[in-house]
């Protein structure tokens, strides 16, 4: 009797040591980085994003701001943290695809150092003019180029950015000599073409919607492969016979190399359920952006395919930091 007792205890016991994890994982934080500071659109977004998912991980979801380095600070911590299922980053494509093309030095590799999790959102860039200048689409504006070449310039929110090579590609496609011009960030940039200081500059279309609404400036084309859902009127760089200018930007939400796999795919369910969310699609439209979803190695075929896409490009341009 005695002996019955014995193991049907050791039994309990085992049960409840299986079942201790399980609480224990609901009880620890997870924490979202993101290399930015507080208050942009990633920032926000992200912040909308963890509320949901607490609420389907039944557990507390906080965003921590990294910023540095242009997100490579975040992207060295979260190399460097634990891969016990309680930190991750949620980052751009900048981060993860072309640092690694551009940057001289990397104290990380996003292939190895990363486990991805999901793509979050997906967004488009514009190419914009102001509301006075006379070209009203791409092979206008190439016209224009040609026949103004000493104010052929082109200018973009930093050295190194998706819009740097989207200009770089806008420039190629005329074959007339422009003249390339970063600024230090989207409001410099704007402030540069509402005042006259560069003819035209690509950023994402968010940053132009607004002076779009007001009459201030013109979106000349977008680079999605269809039409942008906030910008509907107007067509794409591949509908006006430019396909090779064409592509997106993404977020992307990681976890260090050897977080379990059953840990990503909780959390990966649980972006998912919160990209679907009312709300967050209603946010997400607001800085003119998709919600992303899909599987981990979805995340993983992003990365590769556009890392084929940018490199050549930036390979031809020469750029490196």
């Amino acid at each position: 009797m005695l002996r019955r007792s014995l193991i049907s205890s050791a039994l309990l016991c085992a049960g409840c040591a299986s079942f201790v994890p399980a609480l224990a994982q609901s009880d620890k934080t997870l924490k979202i980085m993101v290399g930015v500071p507080a208050g942009g659109s990633l920032d926000a977004f992200t912040r909308l994003v963890a509320d949901k998912m607490k609420d389907e991980l039944k557990q507390n979801v906080i965003v921590e701001n990294k910023p540095g380095a242009g997100t490579r600070l975040a992207a060295e911590l979260l190399k460097n943290a634990a891969p016990d299922g309680t930190t991750y980053l949620m980052t751009p494509i900048v981060t993860t695809v072309l640092a690694p093309l551009v940057a001289s030095k990397l104290n990380y590799n996003p292939v190895t150092d990363f486990a991805p999790v999901g793509v979050a959102a997906t967004y488009d860039f514009g190419l914009a003019v102001r509301a006075d200048h006379p070209a009203k689409n791409v092979n206008e504006l190439i016209a224009w180029f040609k026949a103004n070449p000493a104010k052929a310039s082109i200018g973009y929110p930093a050295a190194g950015s998706l819009p740097h090579f989207f200009g770089l590609l806008v420039a190629s496609e005329s074959k007339a000599d422009t003249v390339q011009v970063p600024f230090n960030g989207g409001a410099p940039l704007l402030s540069a073409l509402l005042g006259d200081q560069v003819a035209m500059a690509m950023d994402t279309n968010y940053e132009w919607l607004a002076n779009t609404k007001a009459g201030k400036l013109r979106v000349l084309a977008t680079s999605g492969a269809v039409r942008s859902k906030v910008l509907p009127d107007v067509r794409t760089f591949r509908e006006q016979g430019f396909p090779g200018v064409s592509g997106t930007g993404w977020f992307g939400m990681y976890a260090p190399a050897k977080t379990p796999a059953a840990e990503i795919a909780r959390v990966n369910a649980a972006l998912n359920k919160a990209l679907h969310a009312p709300e967050v699609i209603e946010k997400l439209r607001t800085y003119a952006m998709e919600p992303g979803g899909g599987t981990p190695a979805d995340l993983a075929k992003l990365m590769e395919t556009d890392t084929a896409r940018w490199s050549p490009i930036i390979k031809a341009s020469g750029f490196k930091e």
